[in-house]
């Protein structure tokens, strides 16, 4: 049986370390709590290790595909375990792994079935994981399905906020959106006439007619596009995030909306680029939309997750915006914004976390005055506020930067109004600050502990990050551009 890996396995190593903490944690009693929680670190420390380790040893002067793993698994059906890294997937990679860690760490202080979170915690995450690295059709449907079933009990159990609710809405529309990429994948199968669902091969030039590409990109298109949060098929989002518990609302916000827009990215636009020509202008329609309505819709909102969550719905609308360009610029800008954004609403729900850890309430109206009774809690959701305001020296700026620029020369009015609505979206996290943070206090909240040093590290990590990323954007621009420049140069004329 035919085989390939380049030196050390990475890629799969990260599965086999979530997987480990996956079975570990399985096989300890649930009495041994804390035992659980050092495991889920270690495990998830172990993942963020190779996703780091894997960024920076790509070469990007040779670009492609490297870290290479292949092994046939079913030929008669053209199915294999095929991984690989490029300049779109390592981004994710890193931020799965950056998200996965800190989830772990904001969640130390659950002590609500430890075990059983944890377990359905690193399932998810394998999925997601493996979503991002797969390069076989076939796989990437079954990795997206992992990282779904196991947010229904994750919501449903150690949720707030109507959690049944929020937890069925969010099932029964991604599931919705597996339905529909299905029948896409096993479309673009049988009409290839290859026998595969290598990736690779299936976007070979004249693999299909350019009906063929129409008709399976608008249903893959449809299909990821719930997952990412595209109006109009977005209400399970704001929802599935004030419902989650906060370890859960990070992963969901940070990295599972973009398993969503990286599906569009490496399966519809990768295998039907003239599906994608032509549905473009849809596209650019149906983002700018969710950047204008994430906006308005957040600024009536008086939870602050409903806040973060309706700002998620507008930001990847810029994400989703980037893509319909069809430029160089406009795709760094979304594969950028992607994991700008993914940090960012990270940082967001963990510091909420905290806040309603010792509140116990997320209404804007009965906060006030938390910088001065918790000023470094405080100061971790405004630097996050300051993110998605898209502050220059922040991450999330050169994502909106070159998002906008790009719209603006494709699609000028669409571009106008994404600008305006992003002005806009200022104004109201500014709101949310000054009535959450600043103003008389509550009474009821004076005599509140502030983020001790322990709590505080994965916070401290994700602030960091953003930091990063603002003040050297290059750092991950140079690793998109390995990708973005021969894929945007390779499509059909």
């Amino acid at each position: 049986m035919p085989m390939e890996f380049a030196g050390f396995p990475f890629l799969s190593a990260i599965l086999i370390s979530c997987l480990a903490g996956f079975f570990i944690i399985l096989c300890l009693p649930e009495a041994r709590a804390r035992e659980i929680k050092w495991v889920g670190a270690v495990c998830s420390g172990m993942t963020l290790a190779l996703a780091i380790y894997l960024f920076f040893a790509y070469d990007k002067s040779r670009g492609g595909l490297q870290f290479v793993e292949r092994v046939q698994w079913i030929p008669s059906l053209g199915i294999q375990y095929f991984n690989a890294a490029d300049g779109f997937n390592l981004p994710n990679l890193l931020l799965s792994g950056i998200v996965f860690f800190t989830g772990v760490l904001t969640m130390w202080e659950l002590e609500i079935r430890v075990k059983e979170f944890f377990a359905l915690y690193f399932l998810m995450v394998t999925g997601v994981f493996g979503l991002f690295m797969s390069m076989d059709l076939f796989f990437i449907f079954v990795w997206y399905d992992v990282s779904l079933f196991p947010m229904y009990p994750l919501i449903a159990i150690w949720g707030t906020t109507r959690k049944e609710y929020g937890a069925m809405k969010l099932t029964l529309y991604l599931l919705a959106g597996s339905a529909l990429i299905l029948p896409a994948i096993l479309y673009l199968f049988v009409q290839s006439g290859l026998n595969t669902f290598d990736i690779v091969r299936l976007m070979q030039p004249g693999t299909f007619t350019a009906y063929q590409q129409k008709f399976a990109f608008i249903l893959l298109y449809l299909g990821f596009g719930i997952l990412a949060g595209v109006w109009p098929f977005h209400t399970w989002s704001p929802v599935g995030h004030v419902a989650a518990p906060h370890g859960v609302s990070m992963v969901h916000a940070g990295v599972l909306m973009k398993i969503g827009a990286f599906g569009v990215l490496r399966v519809a636009m990768f295998l039907c680029p003239q599906g994608w020509q032509h549905w473009a202008q849809l596209m650019a329609l149906l983002a700018s939309i969710g950047i204008i309505y994430g906006v308005l819709v957040g600024l009536r909102q008086t939870d602050l997750k409903y806040v973060i969550g309706y700002s998620s719905v507008s930001h990847m609308g810029i994400v989703g915006l980037g893509l319909s360009t069809m430029t160089v610029s406009g795709l760094n800008g979304a594969v950028f914004q992607m994991f700008a954004h993914g940090v960012m609403t990270a940082l967001l729900f963990s510091s909420v976390g905290y806040i309603y850890d010792r509140t116990h309430t997320k209404a804007i109206a009965e906060l006030g005055g938390l910088s001065r009774i918790m000023p470094v809690a405080s100061g971790y959701f405004i630097v996050a506020a300051m993110a998605g305001m898209g502050v220059p020296g922040l991450a999330s700026f050169w994502g909106e930067l070159l998002v906008l620029l790009s719209a603006f020369e494709t699609y000028p009015i669409r571009g106008t109004l994404a600008i305006s609505a992003l002005a806009v979206s200022a104004l109201f996290m500014l709101r949310v600050v000054q009535k959450t943070f600043y103003g008389p206090a509550n009474p009821k909240y004076v005599d509140l502990q502030d983020v001790p040093f322990s709590l505080g590290v994965p916070r401290m990590i994700l602030v960091t990050v953003i930091l990063l990323f603002g003040f050297f954007p290059s750092l991950l621009l140079d690793m998109i551009e390995t990708a973005s420049i021969p894929f945007i140069n390779g499509l059909p004329r």
